[in-house]
């Protein structure tokens, strides 16, 4: 499709998830991804990765997805954290988790999108799930979302401190 201001050139699609500006456009409304942060957790290391919103975080890179675990026989296991923020009130609102397995030397992995979307959208909706990760990743998870901003945590439901005890 051709910009009619400037005849040859292709007009340039953007699409900018993470802003600190709330979102005016197309679809203004339905879904408002700048509350929502992406924390892996690797190793019994949490962080946050921002370029997991895309699917690029730091472990995914470079890594071809295959759609049965099978295929990943040497995955080690990881996890995409999706974590809702009220901003207003400053409390932890919503933190679902997603299992990954991530083969570093044959560069393949496996994970299911529509799993990682679904889990997005609970966090989104203020649900807490976080049934595939075990004591280590709880311990890291807690660990981070408490040092990333204690009054936050303070403020966070007692639900959340339970699923992560």
């Amino acid at each position: 499709m051709e910009n009619r201001d400037q005849p040859g050139e292709k007009k340039k699609l953007s699409l900018n998830v993470v802003s600190s500006q709330p979102h005016r456009g197309f679809g203004a409304g339905m879904i408002d991804l700048s509350q929502v942060a992406s924390v892996i957790i690797d190793r019994g290391e949490a962080y946050i990765d921002i370029g997991a919103m895309h699917a690029k975080s730091k472990i995914e890179r470079g890594i071809r997805f295959k759609p049965n675990k099978d295929e990943v026989p040497n995955g080690r296991p990881c996890w995409v954290v999706w974590v809702a923020v009220d901003r207003s009130a400053g409390y932890y609102a919503g933190v679902a988790s997603c299992e990954m397995l991530i083969d570093e030397e044959a560069r393949v992995g496996w994970k299911i999108l529509a799993d990682h979307v679904n889990r997005m959208d609970a966090a989104l909706k203020r649900k807490y799930v976080l049934d595939n990760i075990g004591p280590e990743e709880k311990a890291a998870l807690r660990k981070l979302l408490m040092e990333h901003n204690p009054e936050w945590w303070e403020r966070s439901p007692d639900e959340l401190k339970e699923k992560l005890s």
